[in-house]
């Protein structure tokens, strides 16, 4: 098991976190903790024209859910919404349903396939993906309440 989970690609990722802190300025925040081991990782991101602009990070995560946010602080200046939602689902995929790793600028992700056999394992790894997303469904909800109150 810690030659499969903690392989040198890994500790790598788990040891290069960029983007690690607070943002000065941020649109939306979200922490996302596991029940079963207690990790938690704390996300801010700024957005502008539905794109991530900004992104910081604080990762108390074993180095799976450590080498996952840093993939994330990585990639996902830049990001649209859909994309991050469906990695997402792509990670779960994979962990759960033996499904493919992700590709093009997150196929770094696919270190984190061995994790699929240690289910105790998958909420850290899933952290960084569902604070992004509960951020990402945050500014959708202001944005339908706005239009509500319009109409």
């Amino acid at each position: 098991m810690i030659n499969d989970l903690y392989n040198n690609k890994i500790l790598k990722l788990a040891s290069d976190i960029k983007r690690d802190g607070r943002l000065d300025d941020f649109d939306f925040t979200s922490v996302a903790v596991s029940k079963l081991c207690g990790s938690k990782v704390t996300v801010d991101i700024k957005i502008k024209d539905n794109l991530i602009s900004d992104f910081s990070h604080i990762v108390k995560a074993c180095a799976l859910g450590q080498a996952s946010s840093s993939v994330m602080a990585d990639n996902i200046i830049g990001s649209n919404f859909n994309e991050l939602k469906n990695l997402q689902i792509v990670m779960r995929k994979m962990l759960k349903e033996d499904g493919s790793p992700p590709e093009g600028r997150w196929s770094d992700l696919e270190v984190l396939e061995p994790v699929r056999d240690y289910k105790g394992r998958h909420s850290s790894v899933m952290l960084t993906f569902d604070a992004v997303v509960d951020c990402i469904n945050q500014f959708e909800l202001k944005k339908a309440s706005k239009k509500n109150k319009v109409s």
